[in-house]
């Protein structure tokens, strides 16, 4: 039996306090079409309340100890550790994605709590020789301050956890704005961090839109990062914005992923990863596989082999057990991928299966699309150039290794990349020359770890990346310390002998 809230109204989380809102707007359960619960949709004053909450936190928060910090996320994996399954269902009713898939995500978030904690008693500096006398050189890590923290809805937790724990430990406050799709991850994480100790001020969520909170959030003098994942053009925007204010932002955008199949290729094993690649999530992951590049000679077994799996995938709530395959988030992203069906055909690539929405029993109230095959599609195509957000994919045939990374490379995006192969010579030359942030050998483009960076080239960031260690680069400083024990004023290279 599926879980249930303890509201049916969402409140802000500000300064350890719930605050109520003056105006809400439903969430909506994309397999049903059922409200859930009522999520805030807050203005200026929330985001000025939170900021002066995070922005006086800080100042304490800075001064614990890192290993104290840390302490706190040792507590919060724990908590998230027993609510696993909890949450993995409420997960699944905002978001729509498969209960299996959830339970990945939260554990993503678990993962995070107890990799972050370790860094606590890390938060290496360096020390290095002074080039002159009696004279102590280091660096150090120091918090930026107040961070402003903006998550998609297809990750929320996992990205939240990727975002806000590394910020914590290095001594940072947060401003949370989640997204008003899936609010309900936030809401039982905000739970979390109370009940885990973590004093008042040093996380604060405030619900609402992009357009007006997270707005507010970018424009704030006081947030001195902002941390955003979601689409190219709103990144863009975010980027400009920041730009102007000289304020610190780190951006993960899209993805056109593609899986390699070369000739020598495990072709089951391909199909395999293409399935959980291209239809996991109902494509809705910025990792998704929607373009596979495929040696000729062995295009038409592939094509043969993906069509007799995709029979087998199951479609509808994700929290039948038996489902593989859940509902699109919405209708608005249901009418973006349709809209490529039509583009697709019109640009001569062949339609091979699916392209069409799933109505009827089973599919009453949600937003559902059947796993889509093109095939003899062209590098340049816009099905092949676009990010289409859905579980659409694409066959480009191409005639050896050389012409298969230039197609992999040719798109805007640089995010992530597979190529499945037998030949340690093609596994070396294409993990150099692939121009993505993240590369596969033998498996699909989705399945990153939290103890390694993610991210990715070109159009998909600004060169920051989420998770692992090289994600406190994006919250903290770095502060160069001298310390002369000469006695007297040394002039650094001007006394140099």
């Amino acid at each position: 039996m599926a879980v249930s809230l303890d509201t049916t109204k969402l409140a802000n989380y500000i300064d350890g306090k719930w605050i109520e809102p003056v105006k809400t707007t439903p969430v909506i359960n994309p397999a049903t079409g059922e409200e859930i619960v009522q999520v805030p949709l807050s203005g200026e004053s929330s985001v000025n309340e939170a900021v002066a909450a995070a922005k006086k936190a800080q100042k304490e928060w800075a001064l614990v100890p890192a290993p104290q910090r840390a302490e706190i996320l040792y507590e919060v994996g724990n908590l998230l550790k027993e609510r696993k399954e909890r949450l993995s269902q409420l997960l699944t009713m905002e978001n729509g994605k498969v209960l299996e898939e959830a339970r990945g995500e939260v554990q993503e978030g678990i993962d995070m709590a107890f990799y972050m904690a370790g860094e606590g008693r890390r938060l290496f500096g360096q020390t290095t020789p002074a080039e002159l006398k009696n004279k102590f050189a280091m660096s150090q890590r120091v918090p930026v301050g107040v961070v402003g923290i903006i998550t998609p809805w297809n990750f929320p937790i996992a990205i939240a956890t990727w975002k806000s724990f590394p910020a914590i430990v290095a001594g940072n406050a947060v401003v949370w704005k989640p997204a008003t799709e899936t609010p309900i991850m936030a809401y039982e994480l905000a739970k979390i961090f109370e009940e885990a100790g973590l004093p008042k001020g040093v996380i604060n969520v405030v619900f609402g839109s992009g357009s007006e909170t997270g707005n507010k959030m970018v424009h704030h003098k006081d947030i001195r990062v902002i941390s955003f994942t979601g689409s190219n053009d709103v990144g863009r925007n975010i980027a400009s914005d920041c730009g102007k204010q000289l304020k610190k932002v780190s951006l993960e955008m899209g993805g056109k992923n593609a899986v390699i199949v070369m000739d020598d290729a495990d072709l089951d094993l391909a199909v395999e990863g293409i399935l959980w690649s291209a239809f996991g999530t109902s494509g809705q992951r910025c990792t998704a596989c929607s373009r596979v590049i495929v040696h000729e000679s062995v295009k038409e077994e592939l094509e043969d082999k993906l069509l007799e799996a995709m029979k087998d995938l199951t479609i509808g709530n994700g929290l039948d057990e038996s489902i593989k395959v859940g509902p699109i988030i919405n209708k608005a992203g249901l009418e973006k991928i349709k809209s490529y069906m039509d583009i697709g055909k019109e640009e001569g690539a062949t339609l091979l299966e699916g392209g069409y929405e799933l109505t009827g029993v089973g599919y009453q109230g949600g937003h559902f699309f059947a796993p889509t095959l093109f095939t003899d599609a062209k590098a340049d195509m816009r099905i092949a150039q676009e990010e289409i957000f859905g579980p659409v994919v694409s066959l480009i045939p191409v005639k050896n290794l050389e012409e298969a990374i230039e197609v992999n490379n040719g798109v805007s995006f640089g995010l992530s990349s597979s190529i499945f192969t037998r030949d340690v010579n093609r596994v070396f030359q294409a993990q150099r020359d692939l121009d993505t942030g993240i590369v596969y050998v033998n498996a699909g483009t989705t399945g990153a770890e939290i103890h390694l960076p993610f991210g990715g080239t070109k159009g998909t960031g600004n060169g920051h990346r989420d998770s692992g260690v090289q994600a406190l680069d994006v919250f903290t400083e770095w502060k160069a310390v001298y310390v002369d024990y000469s006695g007297k004023l040394q002039r650094a290279q001007i006394d140099v002998d």
